[in-house]
């Protein structure tokens, strides 16, 4: 739509749907919208910006249920980084071209958004058990044994991270338990459990002056 409250153009990236529905946020990279449409129709999908044609489609992305992550590689170039069922994928932004996977061993759809800071990704996700892994960008083909810097085997089912000053903070949905691990390293600065305890936590995270919000 323009400010105006016209539309400029509508698209259908699939025809699937979930009992949860769709949720994913779409993201802007140079020209291209690009949706991950893992419920739709199992694709991330790049779409131009000011038509809404769809210029790439990249397939076999399944139980995925956060926005796409842009990711800077050494070279240069943008990735554009998914995690889904044990794997994280990593596609070049301006054409969709697969460029690196790794076998996260997290049995379960991921939902967190990862993060990502100076070529590092940081995903986190599964139920029983969850985990946590930071990815080094600009690795080609299975990247598992060579470009994974670090896994920990804490996570979060459903709210996202928050990367601050070399930190990575998260919360546990259920356990109301909130983790501080070394962004460098992975090693874990503190887990402190909530009092009173919260309920479930599902939203994510905002950080202001130096406090860390839950709701």
């Amino acid at each position: 739509f323009d400010h105006n409250g016209r539309k400029l153009w509508q698209t259908k990236v699939g025809d699937k749907l979930n009992g949860w529905g769709s949720a994913t946020s779409p993201v802007l990279s140079k020209d291209l919208v690009i949706v991950n449409a893992s419920i739709e129709s199992e694709a991330l999908v790049a779409l131009d910006k000011k038509t809404g044609r769809e210029v790439w489609r990249a397939g076999g992305i399944k139980d995925s249920w956060h926005a796409p992550v842009l990711l800077n590689s050494p070279d240069g170039n943008t990735e554009v980084v998914v995690a889904m069922f044990r794997k994280v994928f990593a596609f070049d932004s301006d054409s969709g071209e697969s460029l690196w996977h790794v076998d996260t061993g997290i049995n379960w759809y991921m939902c967190p958004t990862p993060v990502a800071e100076n070529g590092i990704v940081y995903s986190i996700g599964g139920r029983n058990p969850n985990g946590a892994l930071a990815i080094r960008a600009g690795g080609r083909g299975d990247v598992t044994s060579s470009h994974v810097v670090w896994k920990l085997n804490k996570g979060s089912n459903v709210p996202s991270p928050i990367l601050h000053e070399g930190h990575l903070y998260f919360a546990h949905e259920n356990l109301g338990i909130v983790y501080c691990a070394d962004a460098k390293t992975g090693a874990v600065i503190y887990e402190e459990r909530l009092e009173p305890s919260p309920g479930q936590i599902y939203a994510s995270p905002v950080v202001a002056e130096g406090r860390l919000y839950f709701t």
